[in-house]
């Protein structure tokens, strides 16, 4: 595993919040003077400041929030420093930051009534060594997301451990210069969930048991679209856990069984992945018509169609035996046979006719696989009337994207 050392300017004031914790997790009930504590803390805290919190189980019945530019928060240990928000009554989150050179470090939030941590609108955020946890398995009711950066630039997510989000388990939205590496996801909807990024490397993940590993998703009616996602060296098998997101939600039409998923987003190089066993298809790239959300309210200037996508030497495994869906699975055994299975990329098949010359996609808005995958267009646009094995049509190369920076490491 990878580390990061951050330095603070000016001598910072380490505050050790000790005492109070519970080692024993029976002991859940919340702890009213440890958490007025806390949450004074949190209000207090100024810029260059340390708040430690020891090894123990600490229960929350509402939310924490923090507004202070410059604040570490650090644990003893993921699996040793516990918030517990299991009779949490009050707030839509864990802890809430809306402030910039974040580190939140070496603890868990655990089963929070909405999103695990999220930090909105901020600037230079670590988030290392972290565990998101809904203790009693997955379900609908958990929260939706569990490490939740949204609107941010330059963000690190590495060393953490995300479980049972009903959306996503980590995810990073309408943010830029982002690094999401050595992370674990497992039992969410979504693994890892970019969207509506501009440039982000994903590398050094497992995402398995989710019922979509990873996701670089563009959604309509954002304030930026993204583009410029590089996902590479990343584990990404046996991803077939039920969707159990919200009704309505765009997760919610991730099939289960998806290894890796690119949704109406540009400029995405996939390379050195290892899928294995993912049942509906090691890897989808799709638009926003097979969402569903094209039958809203879509912003004029919304592009809805995958284009410059790079799929290259990765190494492939199973996957595609029980697509999820009753239109994928016709379509499997018609074109495979019961026994069957579908290739290890799935494309849903809509393509901007109104970019193509002569009928023919410009060669920088491909979609180009490379390494030994097959792909099936799977004809979504005409009802899937007409699918075909089209691998040769996609043998191409495109440039590769280059690496994210982020001046703090």
């Amino acid at each position: 595993m990878m580390s990061v050392k951050t330095s603070l300017i000016g001598a910072a004031l380490v505050i050790l919040l000790a005492g109070c914790g519970q080692n024993d997790k029976s002991n859940e009930t919340p702890d009213s003077d440890y958490q007025r504590r806390l949450i004074e803390r949190l209000i207090d805290a100024q810029p260059g400041e340390i708040i430690e919190i020891p090894a123990g189980l600490y229960s929350f019945d509402r939310s924490l929030m923090l507004t202070t530019d410059g604040v570490t928060i650090r644990g003893a240990g993921m699996d040793k420093t516990i918030l517990s928000f299991k009779g949490q009554v009050a707030g839509a989150e864990g802890l809430l930051v809306t402030a910039s050179n974040f580190t939140l470090e070496n603890l868990a939030i655990e089963d929070t009534i909405g999103d695990g941590l999220k930090v909105n609108n901020g600037n230079n955020v670590i988030i290392r060594g972290v565990r998101v946890e809904w203790t009693q398995g997955y379900a609908t009711e958990n929260g939706a997301y569990g490490l939740y950066p949204v609107q941010t630039e330059n963000v690190l997510i590495e060393d953490s451990v995300a479980i049972g989000a009903s959306d996503a388990g980590i995810y990073v939205g309408q943010s830029r210069n982002v690094v999401v590496r050595n992370n674990r996801a497992e039992w969410n909807v979504a693994g890892i969930e970019v969207e509506n990024c501009i440039g982000a490397d994903v590398y050094g993940n497992v995402a398995t048991n989710n019922t979509g590993g990873i996701l670089v998703f563009n959604m309509p009616n954002l304030p930026q679209a993204g583009y410029q996602t590089r996902v590479y060296d990343n584990d990404v098998f046996d991803n077939n856990t039920e969707n159990f997101g919200h009704a309505g939600t765009p997760v919610a039409s991730v099939p289960a069984g998806s290894g890796i998923v690119i949704n109406s987003n540009d400029q995405v190089e996939i390379f050195n992945n290892r899928l294995a066993n993912n049942n509906t298809a090691n890897i989808i790239i799709s638009s926003l018509h097979t969402t569903g959300y094209a039958d809203y309210a879509v912003q004029e200037n919304f592009d809805p169609y995958p284009e410059t996508i790079w799929i290259h030497d990765n190494h492939y495994e199973g996957g595609g035996e029980s697509p999820d869906g009753l239109d994928l699975k016709a379509l499997k055994v018609a074109m495979f046979g019961l026994t069957g299975r579908f290739p290890d990329v799935l494309f849903d098949g809509y393509i901007d006719r109104n970019k193509q010359i002569d009928g023919k996609t410009p060669d920088g808005l491909r979609i180009c696989v490379s390494d030994a995958a097959e792909v099936l267009n799977a004809d979504a646009p005409g009802n899937y009337s007409n699918p075909r094995l089209a691998s040769d049509e996609f043998r191409c190369t495109l440039r590769g994207l280059p690496q994210i920076e982020l001046a703090f490491l």
